[in-house]
């Protein structure tokens, strides 16, 4: 087995800078870097994907050192957004039999699939093609096609093209365009050489009801597909719409047999847990994709902030394959892609909180704008805006009751900690080990800012940290210290 080198430093989630904001994330290893691809939303934009394709890379053997790769392909270069007005969803990159590099891109709501094409994994894509049938109808346009979107894409071995597509609900007429195209679930298309031309009939894989669909982990968007020896692994987002689930075959166009959950952002599902009002975070759209580096699989999804779905934030965790090939459930975690937990040492920034609920605990963020329902709730937010290299992210609005977790920290024998907060609260910060607070490890009288530095009373180990604010007004947590 290759020794890992030292990484440069800890990496946390999310684990690109505060101000970067990449949902949809794909990730892909090419030579001996991992590329993340994916969608591009704007600091409180109000809708999604409203910034161009941009790429980030990270060497195989350092998960800790990500590199911005720059703009990869902007939403005007596509024929049909020449002035840019339409977006440009999910995306995934392959790299074909001719040793070139294919971007699908799920064109807005349209249900259109678009490609471009470039010699490197990360340089300046060109325009290539709309996926289309033999006859040059594109797909999307036939009356009777399944509504074409987030498109997964597998180049397998013997050198077939398979691309996945599918979107649960609905889209008007007057939204995509077109009338009379099919949501019936996640379906199959085998392409041409040329990455653009349909080679077989669209097949439906993965109906989102009835015969052939997962019960209760049914299919909704998000297709993602990934290859381990003989079996193929597609990964989606379920209905529920907050958990990222996987399937098996030994064939890439059928026989799929449904596997678990592989992440949910209130951890859901963990410990029998499926009651989403006591999710241990707040929940909304999900979507991402596996990837083995090294001798490790990572699962890479995308966190909502700002109180709604349009400015999401990338992070990753470690799966855990068993002998038989399945994987267990990941629970979220501040530490993901580290190699282990983080120092029990040093300041860490509120921003990586894993967990987070108020007093009445999580809501949905279903896309819109903040509603009044979630007034009195915390939030993760940034000052500044959009792309201004501001690491001032915070989570804000922490009332009474209000609960931010870390997962996970080696503390070793008397540990002292601080906080640093602001705002008009006026009451402590209390400190457990546990999302229950059984125990308390340490209280920070505020509104001092920097409410004194006291012992953390916690026993030596891998430990997470559950700071709870008591007491009046709000206050925004800035960050912690933790001290030897």
């Amino acid at each position: 087995m290759k020794k890992l080198k030292q990484q440069k430093q800890q990496v946390y989630n999310p684990f690109l800078p505060s101000w970067e904001y990449i949902p949809d994330g794909e990730p892909r290893v090419f030579g001996n870097r991992v590329y993340l691809y994916g969608s591009h939303d704007r600091f409180n934009g109000p809708i999604f994907c409203m910034n161009d394709y941009v790429c980030w890379s990270a060497p195989v053997d350092d998960l800790s050192d990500w590199r911005y790769e720059g703009v990869i392909y902007r939403k005007n270069q596509d024929p049909k957004n020449k002035l840019g007005i339409r977006l440009l969803f999910a995306s995934d990159v392959v790299q074909g039999m001719d040793k070139k590099y294919y971007l699908f891109y799920a064109f807005d709501f349209m249900g259109i699939i678009g490609v471009a094409v470039c010699d490197t994994p990360a340089g300046q894509y060109r325009f290539h093609g709309h996926v289309h049938y033999g006859d040059g109808t594109i797909w999307g346009r036939r009356k009777g096609d399944q509504f074409p979107f987030d498109p997964g894409v597998l180049v397998d071995d013997d050198g077939r093209v398979w691309l996945y597509s599918g979107f649960y609900t609905p889209v008007p007429a007057a939204v995509s365009g077109f009338r009379k195209l099919r949501n019936d679930g996640g379906v199959v298309v085998e392409l041409e050489q040329d990455m653009v031309t349909i080679k077989t009939e669209p097949k439906l894989l993965f109906p989102k009801r009835g015969t052939g669909s997962f019960p209760d982990h049914e299919f909704f968007e998000a297709s993602s597909i990934r290859k381990d020896g003989d079996n193929y692994i597609f990964v989606y987002s379920s209905r529920h719409n907050h958990e990222l689930c996987y399937a098996v075959s030994s064939k890439p166009n059928g026989g799929f047999v449904y596997g678990g959950t592989l992440i949910s952002l209130g951890d859901l599902f963990l410990k029998g847990n499926h009651d989403e009002t006591k999710g241990f975070n707040y929940l909304g759209n999900i979507h991402g994709g596996m990837t083995r580096i090294g001798d490790s699989w990572y699962i890479f999804y995308h966190r909502q902030t700002n109180q709604h779905s349009y400015s999401r934030q990338a992070c990753a965790e470690k799966l855990i394959q068993n002998a038989d090939g399945s994987f267990n459930q990941a629970e979220l975690t501040s530490c993901g892609l580290n190699r282990g937990p983080l120092k029990g040492i040093g300041c860490y920034e509120a921003r990586i909180a894993c967990n987070l609920w108020s007093r009445d605990g999580v809501g949905r963020y279903d896309g819109k704008r903040p509603r009044k329902t979630l007034a009195d709730h915390p939030y993760f937010t940034q000052s500044g805006k959009d792309r201004d290299n501001n690491p001032d992210q915070y989570i804000a609005n922490m009332r009474d009751g209000a609960v931010a977790g870390f997962k996970y920290f080696q503390i070793e024998e008397n540990t002292k900690i601080s906080v640093t907060t602001r705002g008009d609260g006026n009451g402590k910060m209390q400190v457990s080990d546990t999302p229950d607070f059984e125990k308390i490890c340490a209280e920070i009288s505020l509104p001092d800012c920097t409410g004194g530095t006291v012992l953390l009373k916690i026993e030596k180990g891998v430990r997470a940290l559950y700071f709870r604010y008591r007491g009046t007004g709000a206050v925004d947590f800035i960050s912690f210290q933790l001290q030897g």
